[in-house]
């Protein structure tokens, strides 16, 4: 089963092995409102944690995506760019962004589990 982590700007990464399956968390995609568009980095790219990585917009706004972990993109998820409102229907699942190879897994450490995340969650509100 995969480890999942979380960032405090909503995203997600799904760790199995040394590839992290990204995206933006349940909470983003409500604050968010109907997604109309997703921008993914482009397959090979090298993406740095704390990093932009992509861009979400929505009928609300434009917010930009961090890369949870550094390292290379190895996969993109062509649905979330034809389909963007499949980020709506299944933000941690069928809507994720893409995949990355990381460089260092000691960066997971600065993120935060789904007890972790829920309670930042919490205190936002």
């Amino acid at each position: 089963m995969a480890d999942i982590y979380y960032t405090k700007e909503h995203e997600w990464i799904s760790v199995e092995g040394d590839i992290g399956t990204v995206g933006i968390t349940k909470h983003a995609a409500e604050q968010l409102g109907d997604i109309v568009f997703v921008e993914t980095p482009e397959v090979g790219t090298q993406v740095e944690q704390g990093g932009e990585s992509g861009v979400v917009e929505s009928v609300k706004a434009a917010s930009d995506v961090y890369a949870p972990v550094s390292g290379e993109v190895v996969e993109v998820n062509p649905v979330v760019s034809e389909d963007p409102g499949r980020v709506n229907e299944d933000p941690e699942g069928q809507g994720w962004f893409y995949k990355v190879k990381l460089s260092n897994p000691d960066e997971l450490k600065d993120l935060m589990d789904k007890a972790a995340y829920e309670a930042f969650v919490a205190s936002e509100a």
